[in-house]
């Protein structure tokens, strides 16, 4: 009897059985298939705590879901193929495609070292580099004109989940689940793939349909939380816009996963723009270095509840309201003088939906680097985005209790109240309406090319 045909399907940024092209491409090569993870030391050093908490259990949600079979193991990438694929007679390692540095990289190294890898699907709608300007073959570098062109390339409807597949009993050395405990404290939001179709049908049915008048509203859960499950591939963007309409509504939730998928393609296409001004002249603009006001900022003791909110809901739960990552970032850039990667890194070493692109050219946006920059000049003001998207004030007393005992008329300016700081809520680290025109002051000085100040 010859042995049964065997493939593996090596899970990476798609951690669910669902709309999963790369797992039917290696049922459909196979009589049965080894479904692995290879835990990547260089990224468990880098990541988050919060982020590998979430990621374990993800793996455990996914296992799950393979009656048990996750093949699991540290290692390196091209030494654990490799000796699954000699041990087995492995024809094929199926995969979604990557496109962003790292993981680009590193399916690279695979190939070179002789191992072909089979691609089919990536975690995007539209593969990045797939949309184009007809006029020239050239990337966007615009978001609105990229949204039509990508609405007009269209996708493919959600692949079919598979009903019955054979896998490899796993060994005892390929069931290393990692153990990442989750920090103390810390509440994020339920992993798995079960729970991503669970909130995105929660969402769908409770608040899509008034999206794009609430989802600016930090106070209450009008957002569709489908940041963590997109991450790690939970869910996929197609399974999210299969049953979008035209409505006002569902257009604004379908152009936010449009951006997620413009940023990868800006990514894609400006490799470096992770860590690099998109916009290069503003490396060359006056910054403060990191000190008490920086820690400040991280530890949500600014003095402007708006901001200081967000800070200790990123500590808390993982994850921040997207309108509040918008002022924050301004605070840090604008208020604070200080450089867009700083941020950046404190966000990625926070979020549960850390995404590379996302992340990056998020925090450029608002520091008026980015492509479709907020311009510089567009300052957020904390106090009236307070009183703006967060009225009663019931966000800030959810996250930051010193100002609980405050009314929606004084919460969002303690410093004005006799009682605003009885319970110990730190003062105003800087004036806002001074340090805007200080950050104006150093645009102009790039604008016009002036060298920096004296000991700047």
């Amino acid at each position: 009897m010859s042995s049964p045909k065997t493939s593996i399907i090596w899970f990476r940024r798609d951690l669910r059985i669902n709309d999963h092209p790369a797992l039917l491409a290696a049922i459909e090569s196979s009589d049965q298939i080894i479904p692995l993870f290879i835990l990547d030391k260089q990224q468990i050093e880098e990541a988050g705590s919060k982020l590998l908490a979430y990621m374990g259990q993800s793996l455990r949600a996914l296992d799950e879901s393979l009656g048990n079979k996750l093949h699991i193991i540290e290692g390196d990438q091209v030494e654990v193929l490799s000796t699954l694929i000699k041990k087995y007679g492995v024809e094929q390692v199926h995969i979604s495609a990557e496109y962003e540095r790292y993981g680009a990289a590193r399916d690279a190294r695979v190939e070179a070292a002789g191992i072909t890898l089979v691609r089919t699907g990536s975690p995007y709608a539209v593969a990045p580099g797939r949309v184009l300007k007809p006029s020239d073959a050239t990337p966007y570098k615009v978001y609105t004109p990229f949204y039509k062109a990508w609405c007009t390339h269209g996708w493919r409807a959600p692949a079919v989940t598979p009903k019955k597949f054979t896998c490899v009993e796993p060994t005892p050395e390929y069931r290393a689940f990692p153990d990442f405990p989750m920090p103390e404290g810390v509440n994020v939001i339920q992993a798995g793939e079960a729970a991503a179709l669970k909130r995105f049908k929660e969402f769908s049915n409770k608040a899509l349909d008034s999206y794009d008048e609430n989802r600016n509203f930090a106070g209450i859960d009008g957002t569709s939380k489908m940041g963590s499950y997109l991450k790690f591939g939970e869910i996929h963007p197609r399974t999210l816009l299969a049953g979008l309409g035209e409505s006002k509504a569902h257009d604004t939730f379908r152009k936010e996963i449009a951006w997620r998928e413009f940023y990868a393609d800006v990514l894609f296409n400006n490799p470096m723009t992770d860590v690099e001004y998109y916009a290069p002249k503003f490396a060359q603009m006056r910054y403060d270095k990191p000190g008490t006001q920086f820690k400040a900022w991280c530890e949500g003791k600014t003095g402007y509840p708006f901001v200081d909110a967000a800070m200790r809901q990123l500590v808390h739960e993982g994850w921040m309201h997207n309108r509040t990552r918008m002022v924050v970032a301004s605070f840090l850039v604008k208020d604070l003088h200080l450089e867009w990667q700083l941020g950046e890194r404190f966000f990625a070493e926070h979020l549960v939906d850390y995404d590379v692109a996302s992340n990056a050219h998020g925090w450029q946006w608002t520091a008026g680097c980015g492509t479709d920059a907020s311009p510089y000049y567009r300052v957020f003001n904390p106090i009236e985005q307070g009183r703006r998207f967060d009225e009663n004030g019931d966000y800030i007393r959810k996250y930051v209790p010193e100002l609980a005992h405050l009314s929606a008329a004084e919460i969002h300016e303690p410093w004005l109240f006799l009682d605003g700081y009885s319970k110990n809520y730190p003062e105003r680290i800087v004036d806002h309406a001074i340090e805007r025109h200080e950050a104006l002051a150093r645009l102009q000085e790039i604008k016009a090319d002036k060298p920096p100040m004296p000991g700047a």
